[in-house]
């Protein structure tokens, strides 16, 4: 299972980090430079969760956002299923 969304898509990205040196023009230096690029990894905030895909509960990865703006449906609690089933057969 990729460490990746499975609502928004968001998944690790690759990007670079870069070393300066100097003083800005704007401070009354002479500008900053470039010494160093590094690469480096973006990862999401992405949480293991339990949720209900097609009818039947399942765990999977949701990112941060999805959980806040309420696109993920999380399954009930087992007692909370079977007080329901017990209210329903009496």
């Amino acid at each position: 299972m990729p460490y990746e969304c499975a609502y928004t898509g968001r998944r690790t990205r690759i990007g670079r980090q870069c070393t300066y040196r100097g003083k800005a023009k704007y401070l009354g230096g002479v500008g900053i430079k470039i010494t160093g690029r590094s690469s480096r990894k973006f990862k999401p905030n992405l949480q293991k969760v339990r949720v209900v895909i097609d009818g039947k509960p399942q765990r999977v990865w949701a990112s941060a956002k999805a959980l806040r703006s309420g696109v993920v449906v999380k399954r009930l609690k087992r007692s909370q299923t079977y007080k329901h089933a017990a209210k329903a057969e009496a």
